[in-house]
């Protein structure tokens, strides 16, 4: 969120910071190398546990990883971690499910890819859980498994060029499941009128001091604190410059401002190739975690056909614009789950992992 306009009114430059910053840690204090082997794909043969790592590149909230694994004799179980919760932002746990149901389909992919077959549940009882057993199979398809380590959530300008039918055609089709609706949006009156959907969620946001506090919590701003804590909100995986935490933590009030952030989401969008929404058929979290399943092939598939994608939350963030978004999506009876730009940009920096053993009960 270092909006070069911020910080020139705020009498700091952003050449100045960025200066500073990779004067301090050139080429990242190493951290490409780390997040090459957070991402590396599977030998031949792996065990369990290194299927549970490809499962935690997929995306999740804030990269808060609210997850747990449990790995016993072919099955694993995934289980929400409540100790990383969004209270927040996500007051009812709807993304940390959705997290879940991303987190479960990198490893189904893993899994086929490497020629095992996958029977997957969903456990309703007093904590909503997902249950795995795998088996030997065939292996499948390898394209959105080799997408798994070069998935982003890209958050910079887009190229502004249309992606063609036939591509969007493959991402519906990758993105297909049972219970979820998936709906494309490129026309520029509609991705105005989504804009315009961001910015009123996002100002509301913005003027609520426990939602920003939440979201300063979650910041790294040095490649030591993304590395250290292996979760969170990388500044240079944000495309923003990377600058010393003294530095960057004083300034914080004065730089993350509402006029800003709107204007920057504004110019996000508008850079888009087009915008996808995911519904599910039902709010609750068996679907959330359907609906992660959806969005995690499409974002592979994107990955895969070279477009980038960034989730623009906001309208299903907000009570108060959900309803109405709802409405204009033309289902003013369901609840949206997610809203995603896409398009063609360079990638930026990985984000941060926590270690396989700190996931694994």
């Amino acid at each position: 969120m270092l909006s070069r306009r911020t910080l020139i009114t705020s009498g700091v430059s952003v050449a100045a910071l960025a200066s500073v910053g990779y004067a301090l840690w050139p080429r990242l204090d190493g951290y490409e190398e780390e997040m090459l082997r957070q991402r590396a794909l599977l030998t031949e043969n792996p065990p369990l546990l290194e299927f549970v790592r490809l499962a935690t590149l997929a995306a999740s909230g804030h990269n808060t990883q609210p997850w747990k694994f449990k790995v016993d004799a072919g099955r694993v179980g995934i289980l929400p971690d409540m100790t990383r919760r969004t209270e927040v932002v996500d007051p009812d746990d709807h993304h940390l499910y959705v997290s879940l149901g991303c987190a479960a389909e990198n490893l189904i992919i893993a899994a086929k890819a490497q020629g095992r077959s996958v029977e997957m549940g969903i456990d309703s009882g007093q904590e909503t859980r997902i249950e795995m057993a795998l088996s030997p199979g065939v292996p499948g398809d390898a394209e959105l498994y080799t997408a798994i380590p070069l998935r982003q959530s890209t958050r910079s300008l887009y190229d502004g060029m249309p992606v063609s039918a036939e591509e969007i055609a493959i991402l519906q089709a990758a993105a297909r499941q049972e219970g979820v609706s998936v709906l494309i949006f490129t026309e520029r009156a509609d991705l105005d009128a989504v804009a315009d959907f961001v910015i009123a969620g996002n100002s509301m946001q913005m003027d609520d001091p426990a939602f920003v506090a939440e979201l300063r919590d979650w910041l790294r701003f040095t490649p030591r604190q993304a590395i250290e804590t292996g979760d969170g909100l990388f500044s240079a995986s944000s495309g923003n410059p990377v600058v010393p935490a003294w530095i960057a933590e004083p300034l914080f009030g004065q730089i993350f401002r509402k006029d800003s952030e709107n204007a920057k989401y504004r110019a996000q969008i508008q850079s888009s190739s087009g915008v996808a929404v995911f519904v599910g058929d039902k709010a609750d979290p068996e679907h959330w975690i359907k609906v992660g399943r959806s969005f995690q092939r499409f974002a592979l598939q994107a990955t895969a056909l070279g477009i980038r994608n960034a989730h623009i939350n906001q309208p299903i963030e907000v009570p108060d614009i959900r309803p109405e978004f709802a409405g204009w999506l033309g289902m003013p009876e369901r609840r949206p789950d997610l809203v995603v730009r896409f398009g063609r940009a360079p990638a930026l920096p990985m984000s941060p992992r926590r270690p396989v053993s700190e996931v694994v009960l």
